[in-house]
This record gives structure tokens, sequence and C-alpha cells, in this order.
């Protein structure tokens, strides 16, 4: 379907999805975020689609929430408006294909958290990331979420306390992003990603990233007893003896996402 905010395009089996607001920069209006979820919902039940890259136009990747929407507004209001958002940064990681953030910009707050709540990310040497909210007066509480089990506690507070903006090369080194590529290379390396993680085998994928968020703030005696339960049920399916068989054999895997 059209959308008014993003655009959706296919390049074989990578789905690329792009915030196309650039004259607001990129902020979260409620529509852009109801898109977004029902882009990314229809991704998730489309089994052609391997892997998702989500970009932006223009020289800002996320300013964060579109502020004209949130004044004078009653609590009820306020509450779905970050209803909307939690609904977003929950869908991108219980898709089955992975997510990867190009960021060619600036992203702050909730853009930030966006960058934050996806599987993967590439950043431009050029981009930086904050959650300057606190200038504002309001704190990047839901943002925080995000961040700090991204980057953890101490570097989180940096950030969320003083508003100040980190550049990508410290964003790759607190593991906001993976890493960074140079602004002529970002498309190029954000595609190689996505291509690789898109010829693996689907089923596997999508197993191993519900497991990878179902396990990751539980205990360890629970997180192995949760993961050997997975690996074992994942270990009967088709493809993990596919693969299993084409690497002593020796020869390229024929996945068929069972």
């Amino acid at each position: 379907m059209p959308f008014d905010t993003i655009i959706e395009s296919r390049e074989n089996a990578i789905a690329i999805v792009t915030l196309n607001r650039p004259q607001r920069r990129n902020a979260f209006s409620l529509v852009l975020m109801r898109e977004l979820i029902h882009c990314l919902d229809a991704i998730g039940r489309d089994t052609a689609v391997r892997a998702v890259i989500l970009n932006a136009a223009g020289p800002v990747f996320s300013s964060g929430h579109d502020l004209s929407e949130m004044t004078a507004g009653s609590i009820n209001d306020y509450r779905r408006l970050f209803d909307v958002c939690t609904e977003l940064m929950t869908k991108l990681q219980s898709i089955p294909q992975p997510v990867i953030a190009e960021v060619q910009g600036l992203a702050t707050a909730a853009g930030c958290q966006l960058v934050a709540s996806c599987d993967l990310a590439i950043a431009s040497e050029t981009a930086k990331f904050a959650t300057p909210g606190v200038k504002i007066g309001l704190f990047c509480t839901t943002p925080m979420v995000a961040l700090t089990r991204a980057i953890g506690r101490k570097r989180a507070m940096e950030m969320l306390l003083t508003g100040r903006a980190i550049d990508a090369h410290t964003a790759a080194e607190w593991g906001l992003v993976n890493r960074t590529a140079p602004a002529t290379e970002l498309s190029a390396q954000t595609r190689e990603l996505a291509a690789h993680v898109a010829s693996a085998s689907p089923l596997t994928v999508a197993i191993g990233k519900q497991a990878f968020y179902s396990q990751i703030d539980l205990d360890q005696p629970k997180a192995y007893a949760y993961a050997k339960e997975v690996m074992s049920m994942n270990a009967l399916a088709a493809d993990a003896q596919e693969g299993i068989a084409s690497f002593l054999e020796k020869r390229a895997p024929c996945w068929k996402g069972q």
C-alpha cells in the first residue's frame, strides 16, 4: 500500500524502508510511527523477505518525536503517543527478519532509540547520536530503555543527563552501532551486510532472533535452559539437517525455510 511518510522498496530478498519526512527532519509523527508499524508487520509476514534495511531521506536520520504534536496534550494523549512508539520499537525486534539501521546523519531522542532498537546498525562517519530531552525539560525516558540495553548504564546516563551528542566512532566503540563507514560507502556496506544475513536459512535466522531477545534479560541458568530447548528443536528442522549435511559433504546448502 502507498504511504505518506515512509517509502518501501525491494532489492531481491531485502526490504528497504525509508523514513521520508526530510522537511521535518524525519520526526516521528503518529502517522509515521503507525505507517512504520503497518509496514514492518506486513514485511514480517512476507516469507520472500530475508532482511530489512531502515534508512532515511535527507541529511537527518531522525530528530525523534514531532514536538509540534506534543503541545497542550492530556495525559491520555501522551500515553497514546508513547504506546505507539513502544509498539514500533517492539515490532522491530519481533518480526522474524533482522532489521539493519543505515544511519546517514543525526539521530536524536526517539531517533536514537530507533537505532538502538534495530538488530544491527551501520553509521556514516559523519553521523551523530544524542538523547537531548533533558535540555527541553522532557527526559528521554522511553529512549533510555533501548539505549541502556545497547550501551550500558554509565554511558547511557552520560548521554541522558548531558544531552550531548556522540560521534559515530564513539557510537561504534560503545556498541550503539556495529561499525562506521565513509558516507560514500554507507549504502553499499549496509546492503552487503543485509545480503550476507539474507543468505542464511530464514527459519534459522528467525529462530535465532526470537531466542536472542527472549534470553537476553534472563539470568544465566534460565538463559541456558531456554537456549538448550530452542537449539534442540532447531536441530530437528529440515534446514538444520540440510546445513549439517552440506557442511559434511562440502557443498552449498539449499534452504527450504523448514
